[in-house]
């Protein structure tokens, strides 16, 4: 059966085509996204939902999304999702990081033109039948130096655009690299520095916790005398009442907005101030932006929905669809070796190491290690994902380390699990060999080499003759069929474990003759999804 998507918001026809052409069933109706409660009703039915800035999918909606498995938002901005509900609920939340690029740079780079020679003022005086040329006295662009705060893709593009029209560009961006910085032809600085020396000044990054307030106060105070300020990037990361101060006093000499702390923006400290440009968040707004995100919007569902690519995940590590079937059977090894965990541990676990051994070491360790998150907390919680996984493990406090190393053995690649808990401590590993199937190698560091079943028999023992016969005589009375029987230990006449392979479940009663034997410490059925 089809994937199903609803898109709630306006796309274009041709990206709701996409849809289609890969397979997806779409279902196009873009007024639900102002009818909260008809959306609610029906969003159960779907399996992604495709939004622009109308749909609001809170905590309420993600409840009754009983079947949603991604959610798309042609845009770059997020805060319409609930993002820790979506995830919570093993729900992806993807955007379109790129489509709006080039458009956002442009319009600061726009407000900064219309700030520098007081354009829309200019504009409205001249239409009025005035004729003020003395009054509208403005700076030159060229020669100045313009502070970049965040000199990522937008801001990247802003840096590029304006050494093109002779700026001196300083950046502040504790992600970029001093060989990033002399390839982009501009300097890297730390904040003091930028807001001492620009004459211009435009923010280019997220809003988090690091960031809210950034041109605050204290900070506007340290900037150049004369400095302009703009911000396309996200309301909230200037202090506007702090910023209209600055202006009323002459230390600013002007600023071009078009996000807001409160949208949509009925009033704000910066109305009505000269030498203040303000729009209603247009960054994204230019015919070719909107066709952009609604493309990329919809590729990226129909990728993930129809092959398991992940691109953009504002909450999961990122699958390319060219490594999707690459990772595919490392994947499921991760969630086989984390449900093995899982269900032979039985008390709190307080600590995880993964250990990627070789060649898995070079694949892409994030979504490997929710896999095994996921594998780990299913016996718990059935409905957890490789989305839900890592936040229900962090919400539990539990300590969770990755270790990456050179080939150590005779695998090429291998993945190794540990947990620690207030009892033990206690390990799992596995490969994938060439027919694509996991296996276990290893554990509680016995070596063995042991196919991977819809159902299986774990017992730890003391090694002593006469076991194989028995739990061979055992299973034979109640009629358990064994495809695989694989036995490890650590040296005669100390631990060793036994792992079978039996072609379906199997009693509490059979388990209980087991252990009945003095030798055996631990019989367990075990079960893991590999068809």
């Amino acid at each position: 059966m089809a994937p199903r998507v609803l898109v709630s918001d306006e796309l274009s026809e041709t990206a709701v085509q996409i849809f289609r052409d890969r397979g997806v069933d779409v279902d196009f109706q873009p007024q639900l996204g102002k009818d909260k409660d008809k959306l609610a009703e029906i969003i159960g039915n779907y399996d992604g939902l495709a939004i622009r800035s109308a749909t609001k999918a809170t905590e309420k909606l993600i409840a009754s999304a009983t079947n949603l498995k991604v959610i798309g938002r042609a845009g770059i901005g997020v805060d319409n999702v609930d993002i820790p509900a979506a995830s919570r609920r093993g729900i992806i939340v993807m955007n379109t990081p790129f489509g709006n690029s080039i458009t956002t740079a442009e319009h600061a780079i726009a407000l900064m033109f219309a700030v520098a020679r007081q354009l829309p003022q200019a504009d409205a005086s001249t239409q009025a039948g005035k004729w003020e040329k003395s009054k509208f006295m403005g700076v030159e662009i060229t020669g100045k130096t313009l502070g970049v705060i965040g000199a990522g893709n937008i801001g990247g593009i802003v840096c590029k655009k304006a050494i093109g029209i002779g700026m001196h560009v300083l950046a502040y961006d504790p992600f970029l690299s001093a060989e990033r910085a002399q390839e982009m032809g501009v300097t890297k600085v730390e904040l003091d520095e930028l807001l001492a020396q620009a004459d211009f000044i435009t923010l280019h990054v997220p809003m988090t916790d690091k960031t809210r307030g950034i041109l605050g106060r204290e900070n506007l105070a340290k900037t150049k005398p004369g400095v302009r300020i703009i911000n396309c990037a996200r309301g909230g990361l200037v202090d506007e009442q702090a910023l209209a101060d600055a202006i009323k006093s002459g230390h600013v000499a002007g600023a071009g907005f078009d996000v807001f702390e409160v949208e949509p923006a009925k009033e704000s400290p910066l109305f009505g101030l000269p030498n203040v440009v303000c729009t209603p968040h247009l960054g994204a707004s230019t015919t070719e932006a909107q066709e952009n995100v609604a493309l990329q919007v919809a590729e990226q569902m129909s990728d993930y929905l129809v092959k398991g690519a992940v691109s953009n995940a504002i909450n999961m590590p990122s699958i390319t669809a060219e490594e999707a079937p690459i990772l595919k059977p490392f994947i499921r090894l991760a969630d086989v070796l984390g449900a093995f965990v899982g269900q032979v541990t039985e008390s709190a676990i307080k600590e995880i190491e993964i250990l990627y051994d070789g060649s898995t070491a070079g694949m892409n360790t994030k979504a490997l290690t929710s896999a095994a998150l996921a594998g780990l907390i299913r016996s718990q919680v059935a409905d957890v994902n490789m989305v839900s996984a890592p936040v229900m493990i962090k919400e539990k406090g539990i300590i969770l380390s990755e270790v990456k190393r050179d080939k150590s053995g005779v695998f090429d690649g291998y993945i190794k699990l540990t947990v620690t808990t207030a009892n033990q401590t206690r390990s799992v590993a596995g490969t994938v060999f060439s027919d694509g199937k996991p296996r276990f190698i290893q554990i509680k560091d016995i070596n063995l080499d042991a196919d991977v079943g819809n159902h299986m028999i774990y017992i730890t023992n003391t090694d002593v003759p006469g076991m194989i016969g028995f739990i061979g005589m055992t299973l034979g009375n109640a009629g358990v069929n064994i495809a695989n029987f694989q036995l490890g230990r650590k040296d005669a006449g100390s631990d060793a474990i036994a792992l079978l392979y039996v072609d379906g479940p199997v009693t509490e009663e059979v388990l209980d003759q087991l252990r009945a034997n003095a030798a055996i410490r631990q019989a367990k059925l075990l079960t893991f999804n590999v068809d």
